[in-house]
């Protein structure tokens, strides 16, 4: 039988031949297509008429003396005017700064160091924990204003719980020597439920494996915590941190129901609302005031993002 030879081909002709078919990419449909033009153009116009406008207008304002009132064609030009003022010449502005930092260490020292705490015992999946999680995390469904109200069942000074406990008549909220702490130890009501809730759900994602590994090693649950699972909760660390700083520069709600941010209870976002929609209604002056309150939190925040974006490139 007489075999036909066939004409040999040359290496990678049918790999040539099948890589077309496999390497062609599928473009999408005009319908595909303006759907993801939507999809990006509708959250990027909200981000810059809701976000980076107003953020820009403040800015600009900044500059400027206007009440409000008018035409933007009446806003008087000032320069750093009132920067110079908030600085040199406002006197509640360095007790709000003040307020605002020790706002931000008392959240860093005391409901922070709760939270995680309740977040370890919590993990051991002891009895009644689906219980404990819930009781502790519903203050942080409720806004700080409401919060402020709550917490006036304790502090009322002639209705006041713990003044009828103790037989005292101290005002705790009107007092300026102690008010504020009156109000952070609200506040910590609230931020340790939320803490509580980040490290519980960090908790769960940890690799039992270490635990194991630390067991074996003869490690104890103090030390195993400390040199083991707190460094692998780095990235949940780092947004804790943002997130209490965040926190403490923007606290608002609960002393402007109290007294409007006075008498003792001086916070940067207090100061800009007196003077944006108070009885001044100096634009301006309250547009610089944000602005600083802004680059405050624009120094954490890139701080942050610089770490983040360095394990990325670790990673």
């Amino acid at each position: 039988m007489a075999h036909i030879d066939e004409a040999p081909r040359p290496a990678g002709t049918a790999e040539r031949a099948v890589a077309p078919a496999q390497g062609r990419e599928k473009k999408l449909s005009g319908r595909d297509r303006l759907v993801v033009i939507t999809m990006v153009t509708i959250p990027l116009f909200l981000v810059v008429w809701l976000v980076w406008l107003p953020a820009l207008g403040s800015v600009a304002l900044s500059f400027g003396k206007w009440n409000g009132f008018g035409d933007l064609d009446t806003i008087e030009w000032v320069g750093f005017q009132n920067y110079e003022d908030i600085v040199t010449i406002y006197p509640p502005f360095w007790p709000a700064i003040q307020h605002n930092l020790i706002w931000l260490g008392f959240l860093f020292v005391f409901p922070t160091v709760l939270g995680i705490l309740l977040a370890v015992v919590l993990d051991r999946e002891m009895r009644g924990s689906r219980l404990y999680q819930t009781a502790f995390y519903m203050p942080v469904v409720l806004s700080l204003a409401l919060i402020g109200f709550i917490w006036q069942l304790f502090y009322s000074r002639d209705q006041g719980l713990i003044n009828d406990v103790f037989g005292t008549q101290v005002d705790w909220y009107g007092d300026p020597d102690i008010n504020l702490w009156a109000v952070l130890v609200a506040t910590a009501w609230r931020h340790t439920g939320y803490i509580m809730l980040i490290y519980l759900a960090g908790l769960k994602g940890v690799d039992a494996s270490l635990r194991e590994a630390a067991a074996v090693d003869g490690a104890g649950e103090v030390k195993t915590f400390f040199h083991i699972i707190f460094p692998v909760m780095r990235p949940i660390n780092m947004v804790v941190i943002v997130i209490v700083v965040i926190e403490s520069l923007r606290a608002f709600d609960l002393v402007w129901v109290i007294n409007k941010g006075r008498n003792g209870l001086e916070v940067i976002g207090a100061l800009v609302a007196q003077n944006v929609i108070g009885e001044a209604t100096r634009y301006g002056f309250g547009s610089a005031l944000a602005v600083i309150m802004m680059l405050i939190s624009s120094v954490f925040i890139t701080i942050y993002l610089r770490m983040v974006f360095r394990e990325e490139r670790r990673g």
